[in-house]
C-alpha cells in the first residue's frame, strides 16, 4: 500500500507539535551564545534565542558555550526573543536548597559581599540574606568603645570577602527573608571547649575589643572579659592604656558563665599591696597624695601600691566635714593611720589632731 506524500503544511504542523511553546515562569536550559556589555544571548534550541539583561545575570561570570538554567520572564519580546533571568532561576532553585539546609541544621560556608552597621550582606545559592551583628561569633563581633558606629562599620567591612561558617537561623521564601548565624555554627564546638576549662586555668587569647569597662578577649572562639578592676593591681582609668585590639594577652579564669569567661590579668602576679602594707602600722604618720574626692571622703595614695581612705566622719562637723572644702586634688598632706584591715585590703586614715588620731 502506497504511503501518502507529506505536504509542506503537514511538515510545519508536525514541527509545531514537536516545538513546545514556552510560558512565563517556566525554567529552561540553554547555552551562552554571546556575552555583551549590557546583555547575554542564550541559545534555547528549538525555542529560539533568549536574552538576559546584565542585572538578571547575578554574580556568575559567564563565557560563550557555558550551559545555564534560566527562568522565563517574557515568552516573546517584540524582536521574537525570549526574556530570561538567570538570577530568578538560581533564586528559585536556591530557596529549595536553603530550606533543606535550615531543616537539616547543616553548617554551610558563605562569603559576605557587603556590610552595613547592622551586619553583613550574604548571598547563598542565589538567595540574598543577612548575618546580623548579634549573630557573629566572639572572634568577629565588633566590640568597640562607646558604640562608635563608624568603627563598627569599619570592622564589619573587614569581614567581607572572607569565608565564614554559618547556620541558617530563619528562612521565609514568601517574605524573602533569610537570616544566618555564625554563633549557631560554632556553638557545639564551644561547648566541648568549655568542658575543658576550669576556674583557675591560665589561658591565652587575643583582644577583640577595648571598652570603658574592660577588655574583650577571644580565647579559641570563646569570648572572655577582663573587667577594668581585673586588669592591674593599680588603679586603671583607661583600659586602652594597657591593651590594644589585636594584642595577645594571658589571663586567669576567675569565673565561667553560660557563654563567657570572666578573666583576670592582675591575678597572674602577686598583689603588691600585701607586701607594701607591711611597711605601715597603726598610729603612724604618713605622707600621701589626694587622688580622689567623693562625698563620703577622700582617697589618698600613701605608696605606689597602697591607697587609703579618709572617711568623712573623720573630718568633724559643718563645713569642716565637707571633703571638697578640706582637700584639693593631687595635694600632698600628712595623715595618721587609724586602722589596717589586711583581709579587706583597706587602710583608714585620719587627719593629725583628730580625735581618733590622738
Amino acid at each position: 500500500m502506497a504511503t501518502a506524500a507529506l505536504t509542506m503544511d503537514d511538515l510545519l504542523a508536525d514541527e509545531a507539535v514537536q516545538v513546545k511553546q514556552v510560558t512565563r515562569g517556566e525554567v529552561i536550559d540553554g547555552k551562552v551564545l554571546s556575552v555583551r556589555k549590557h546583555e547575554i544571548l542564550i541559545d534555547l534550541g528549538p525555542q529560539g534565542i533568549g536574552l538576559v539583561p546584565r542585572r538578571e545575570v547575578g554574580f556568575s561570570k559567564l563565557n560563550v558555550g557555558d550551559e545555564v538554567t534560566a527562568s522565563i520572564v517574557d515568552a516573546e519580546l517584540d524582536n521574537g526573543q525570549v526574556l530570561l533571568s538567570l538570577r530568578k532561576a538560581a533564586k528559585d532553585k536556591g530557596w529549595d536548597e536553603v530550606i533543606a539546609k535550615m531543616e537539616s541544621g547543616e553548617i554551610i560556608e558563605v562569603t559576605p559581599y557587603d556590610a552595613n552597621r547592622g551586619g553583613l550582606l550574604v548571598e547563598y545559592d542565589g538567595v540574598r540574606g543577612f548575618l546580623p551583628v548579634s549573630q557573629l561569633s566572639a572572634e568577629h563581633y565588633p566590640r568597640v568603645g562607646s558604640n562608635d558606629k563608624d568603627e563598627i562599620l569599619q570592622r564589619l567591612n573587614a569581614l567581607t570577602n572572607i569565608s565564614l561558617q554559618v547556620r541558617i537561623l530563619d528562612a521565609d521564601r514568601k517574605a524573602n527573608k533569610l537570616i544566618f548565624s555564625e554563633k549557631e555554627a560554632v556553638k557545639e564546638g564551644l561547648a566541648a571547649r568549655f568542658e575543658k576549662l576550669a576556674v583557675g586555668d591560665t589561658v591565652k587569647g587575643v583582644a577583640t575589643g577595648v571598652v570603658d569597662y574592660g577588655i574583650f578577649v577571644n580565647v579559641e572562639g570563646i569570648e572572655g572579659l577582663v573587667h577594668i578592676s581585673e586588669i592591674s593591681w593599680e588603679r586603671v582609668n583607661n583600659p586602652s592604656d594597657y591593651v590594644k585590639v589585636g594584642q595577645s594577652i594571658e589571663a586567669k579564669i576567675i569565673a565561667i558563665d553560660k557563654d563567657r569567661l570572666s578573666l583576670s590579668m592582675k591575678q597572674l602576679s602577686e598583689d603588691p599591696w600585701l607586701s607594701e602594707v607591711e611597711k605601715f602600722s597603726t598610729g603612724e604618720t604618713v605622707e600621701g597624695t589626694v587622688t580622689r574626692i567623693t562625698p563620703f571622703g577622700a582617697f589618698v595614695q600613701i605608696s605606689s601600691a597602697v591607697e587609703a581612705l579618709v572617711h568623712v566622719s573623720e573630718l568633724g562637723e559643718g563645713d569642716s566635714a565637707d571633703p571638697e572644702k578640706v582637700f584639693t586634688l593631687n595635694e600632698r598632706k600628712s595623715f595618721v593611720i587609724l586602722d589596717i584591715e589586711r583581709d579587706n585590703r583597706k587602710i583608714s586614715l585620719g587627719l593629725p589632731g583628730s580625735k581618733k588620731a590622738k
